[in-house]
């Protein structure tokens, strides 16, 4: 590979830290997601200050807090302008993240690192791209062409092609899911050749999760057992992400006369759920049948 590769972990390396990288590819900068965490630890932003005017365009991941929760502070306090590519569903429900994510702060405390308005001037930079589209960049990104593939795990999630002229593929992958859910197909790893470069994580490499069948009779068994002792039960969950897969579970287990939880009341409760269902009423289904 003839290009200059440089790669610097911003946050998300060495410990559970959001994920945010510096790509650059000769004279062009990529930053690999530019996540938050729920502390909104200033440190993060401080390492991109650090290389902010490096920065040439963004690719977002997943639609997620600790994917793109400080885009809004980016752009709202450091005039972030450059172009931002993401999935069509990461713009829809990343929105829906952010709007949460601040209503909810701004409801029990006073919150002031973004407004809303700051999260809509950040998606308004956003470049909405669909899956297996390639775009050529322009400018400094001259001769250099980015593809989104899908990551399974959330609704919207990419796992990044990049391509230097005639050279080797640099792959930007992290947080997929290889396996078919519910809600998701998994992640099109056939779809991408042996690349020269690969930046992925181990998150949960050491994890050995139990089949999900057992995993579902597990949780019915508990929802079970406290409804009937007269309790209330809160799952605490995301926003838009990881949710649609509880939602469609708890759907199917509700459905089921058989269950014993038709007598039950079930709510899904956040500031934008109404707007997280239908959307993804539009968004399921043609992802489960590319």
């Amino acid at each position: 590979m003839t290009s200059i590769i440089k790669f610097t972990a911003l946050s998300g390396a060495h410990d559970e830290s959001p994920p945010c990288y510096l790509l650059q590819v000769d004279e062009f900068c990529f930053l690999l997601d530019c996540g938050w965490d729920e502390s909104f630890s200033m440190g993060i932003i401080e390492n991109i200050k650090r290389h902010f005017h490096q920065i040439d365009a963004i690719l977002l991941s997943h639609p997620d807090v600790p994917h793109l929760g400080s885009l809004p502070y980016l752009v709202g306090r450091l005039g972030l302008k450059c172009p931002v590519y993401a999935t069509i569903p990461i713009y829809k429900m990343g929105q829906m993240f952010m709007y949460d994510l601040y209503q909810s702060r701004h409801n029990s405390e006073e919150f002031d690192l973004f407004t809303l308005d700051d999260v809509d001037a950040a998606f308004d930079l956003i470049v909405q791209v669909k899956y297996s589209q390639t775009v050529q960049l322009k400018g400094k990104g001259h001769g250099l062409t980015i593809t989104p593939y899908a990551a399974g795990h959330m609704v919207g999630g990419a796992m990044w092609k990049i391509t230097k002229d005639g050279e080797e593929d640099i792959i930007y992958a992290i947080d997929y899911n290889h396996k078919k859910e519910r809600h998701l197909d998994g992640a099109v790893l056939e779809s991408l050749s042996r690349p020269h470069l690969l930046v992925t994580d181990a998150f949960n490499a050491l994890n050995v999760q139990a089949r999900r069948k057992e995993r579902d009779q597990a949780l019915l068994t508990n929802i079970l057992t406290t409804l009937r002792r007269d309790g209330n039960i809160l799952i605490a969950v995301d926003t838009a992400g990881r949710v649609l897969e509880l939602s469609q579970l708890l759907d199917q287990m509700w459905r089921n006369r058989e269950s014993g939880l038709c007598a039950y009341s079930i709510a899904l409760l956040n500031n934008v759920s109404y707007n997280v269902v239908e959307f993804a009423k539009s968004q399921v289904q043609p992802l489960l049948c590319r």
